[in-house]
């Protein structure tokens, strides 16, 4: 366990290459979790919690941790499973992660290890299990299935988030202007994609969405194959990073290896904290990045792209 605890600030500087590596933990069952490791500062025992008068969520209390007080979540309750006892949480760990400039705690049952993969090895979840839960992915390890939890989804049922963008940012020229314009937006994360779209269309524009990168790929190939100029159909795409079957690194490297479309604009963005992504965004060659989610500064680079066109 000390290897694990020890060994994650130094695997989060692993980056591109479609690869990925995932901290697997359990709940209160067998079945075994996986989240991103990019996502993680750090893992602990759970110490004492200081709890908060009056709270009726699945956030168990406090934690102070390295000069900082973290808000502590049980991700069993969270996910509708049974709670962890307070006599119980000594012998839990807490998952310190950072998710939409949010710094909170995971409180799990255990830590088991980190598993490297590629990220066309995650699959996302069959359709036939609707779009009513937490799962954003699914991977086999031995003999058995990993699960992905969706943790923006979890956060946004804990903290929803306003999609309005403000007059400041968009004033009503620029809204009659966005009227012309396509964006591609590119996540796996189903709130995501909904706070974006929200967003973007409360701009005027019109969007079309993709589930992960392979899929945004084979749109715009397929478009490119029929002759369709893609270039000017899409303003831009905004890809999130961290994806199944193809991460936003690698379709930025494909879109910049065709010709068909190799000037398309593209900004990636990110739940993940760290400046890594920025030098590995220049290094695929993406025009931006954002740090997800803030419905103003989405629409910031979007009315900056809108002006660049208006001007060329």
């Amino acid at each position: 366990m000390s290897g694990i605890l020890d060994s994650v600030n130094l695997r989060t500087q692993m980056v591109g290459q479609n690869r990925l590596e995932l901290l697997l933990f359990g709940l209160e069952t067998s079945q075994r979790y996986g989240i991103n490791v990019f996502k993680v500062r750090e893992v602990l025992q759970c110490p004492e919690l200081t709890e908060v008068p009056r709270l009726t969520t699945s956030v168990k209390g406090m934690a102070h941790i390295r000069g900082e007080t973290i808000p502590v979540l049980d991700l069993s309750e969270a996910i509708g499973r049974r709670a962890i006892p307070a006599d119980e949480q000594r012998k839990c760990f807490l998952i310190v992660a950072e998710y939409n400039r949010r710094t909170l705690a995971f409180l799990v049952r255990k830590v088991d290890r980190i598993f490297n993969t590629q990220w066309d090895q995650i699959m996302p979840p069959p359709a036939e299990i609707g779009s009513e839960n937490y799962l954003t992915a699914v991977f086999e390890l031995d003999g058995k299935l990993v699960e992905i939890l969706d943790v923006e989804q979890i956060l946004a049922d804990l903290y929803p988030m306003a999609t309005d963008v403000s007059e400041d940012v968009a004033d009503k020229s620029v809204r009659e202007q966005a009227q012309q314009h396509h964006v591609l937006i590119v996540d796996d994360s189903a709130v995501a994609r909904n706070q974006m779209q929200r967003s973007l269309e409360s701009l005027g524009l019109k969007v079309t969405s993709a589930n992960n990168g392979k899929q945004a790929w084979d749109l715009l190939r397929g478009m490119a194959d029929k002759g369709i100029d893609v270039e000017k159909s899409f303003l831009m795409v905004i890809s999130d990073i961290e994806m199944p079957e193809m991460d936003g690194y690698t379709l930025t490297a494909m879109i910049r290896e065709d010709t068909r479309m190799q000037r398309m604009h593209v900004v990636l963005h990110t739940s993940l904290s760290g400046g890594f992504n920025v030098s590995m965004v220049k290094k695929v060659g993406a025009d931006g990045f954002l740090a997800k989610f803030n419905p103003n500064d989405l629409a910031t680079v979007v009315v900056n792209r809108i002006g660049q066109v208006r001007e060329s």
